[in-house]
C-alpha cells in the first residue's frame, strides 16, 4: 500500500483530492454500471482478448476501478499467473476486494496508475518475470501528461509486451451528433464535482484531446496494432505490441 499523494490540479479544474472523494462516494453506482451496461461484457472480453495473454503471464490494469475486468483478466493468465490491479481510490478498491478478493494471485494497490508501485507486489522488479500486459480502461482521459503516461506504461513491459487503452471520447460518425450530446451529459455528470452547471475550462474537449494524444502515443510505440470501436464511435480500443 502507499501512502495517498499531494493534492493536484487537472487542467479541467479537477483536484486529486475531489476525485477521490467522488469516485469513492459513487463507486457502488460506478460498479453497477461496468458490470451491467449493455455490450460492457463485450468489450472487456475484446480488450482482455487483444492484450494476447496466455497462461502464467503478468499482467497490470491501470485504473481498475471497482475489479471489473480482472476476472476477464485472470481467465485468461490462470491460476499459475499473475494479475495486478492498481487505482488511487480506496472506496473502488474496497467494492473490487469483495470481487476478488478470494484469488492469491489478484493483488490490488492503492496507488498512482502514472506512478504504479509494482514492488508492493515484486513485478516488474529485476527479480520478476516482468510485466507481460498492461491495460488501461477509461483512464487515459484523466491523466494531465497522457503521452508521458503511455511511454512510461510501454516502458515496464517486457520484450513483446502488449498495451491495451479504451476509452471513451466524441464520436466522429456522420450520425454522431445526438450520441455526442449525451456524452456531452455524461462527460459534465461524472467530472467532479458535478455540482458545477458550467466550467472554466471545455471538459469533454480536454477528455477529446487526451485520449487522441495518449492514442496516438501507442501508435508510436507499437509494432503492430489492433483497432475497434463501440456505441456508435464513442468507445474506442487500441492496443499494441510494443517494440523495445
Amino acid at each position: 500500500m502507499t501512502s495517498d499523494s499531494p493534492t493536484t490540479e487537472d487542467t479541467a479544474g479537477t483536484s486529486t483530492s475531489d476525485a477521490q472523494a467522488f469516485y469513492g462516494q459513487w463507486a457502488r453506482l460506478y460498479d453497477a454500471l461496468a458490470r451491467y451496461t449493455p455490450g460492457i461484457a463485450r468489450l472487456r472480453t475484446r480488450a482482455a482478448t487483444a492484450l494476447c495473454l496466455e497462461p502464467g503471464d503478468t499482467v497490470v490494469e491501470m485504473g481498475c476501478g471497482t475489479g471489473a475486468n480482472l476476472p476477464y483478466l485472470r481467465e485468461r493468465v490462470g491460476p499459475e499467473g499473475t494479475v495486478i490491479g492498481i487505482d488511487y481510490t480506496r472506496g473502488m478498491l474496497d467494492v473490487a476486494d469483495e470481487l476478488v478478493g478470494t484469488y492469491d494471485n489478484v493483488h490490488l494497490i492503492h496507488g498512482d496508475a502514472t506512478a504504479p508501485p509494482l514492488s508492493a507486489v515484486g513485478a516488474g522488479t529485476p527479480d520478476s518475470h516482468g510485466v507481460d500486459a498492461v491495460l488501461a480502461t477509461f483512464v487515459v482521459g484523466m491523466l494531465d501528461d497522457p503521452a508521458t503516461g503511455i511511454e512510461d506504461w510501454c516502458d515496464l513491459l517486457t520484450a513483446g509486451g502488449h498495451l491495451v487503452l479504451v476509452n471513451a471520447a466524441r464520436s466522429e460518425r456522420w450520425y454522431g451528433a445526438p450520441l455526442n450530446a449525451l456524452f456531452r451529459a455524461v462527460v459534465v455528470l461524472s467530472t467532479p464535482p458535478t455540482t458545477k452547471l458550467r466550467y472554466d475550462t471545455d471538459p469533454h474537449g480536454t477528455l477529446d484531446r487526451r485520449i487522441a494524444t495518449g492514442h496516438d502515443a501507442l501508435r508510436e510505440r507499437a509494432n503492430e496494432t489492433t483497432e475497434a470501436t463501440f456505441a456508435g464511435g464513442i468507445v474506442r480500443l487500441t492496443g499494441g505490441r510494443i517494440r523495445r
